[in-house]
């Protein structure tokens, strides 16, 4: 069995909540929350943060603003 570690859920969350994820990703990722306390817990923050941004309207950020922080995302260290 390949287990995954917590910070390859980390970098894999966003494809999870995409459905991106082949299948058998997809089961080694619930395999991990299903250990893992903290990274179920990152996940529901990540599910929240989302739903929170989706309830904004849509020029409640300006192109500058929503351009540097799609930069920090691009360019956060691993």
């Amino acid at each position: 069995m390949n287990e995954l570690e917590c910070r390859q859920v980390v970098e894999q969350v966003t494809a999870y909540l995409e459905r991106a994820l082949t299948p058998a990703e997809e089961q080694a990722f619930v395999d991990h929350l299903a250990d893992c306390d903290g990274c179920d817990r990152y996940l529901d923050q990540i599910r929240r943060t989302a739903q929170a941004l989706e309830a904004l309207p849509a020029d409640a950020l300006t192109a500058e603003s929503r351009a540097a922080l799609l930069e920090t995302f691009r360019t956060r260290p691993s």
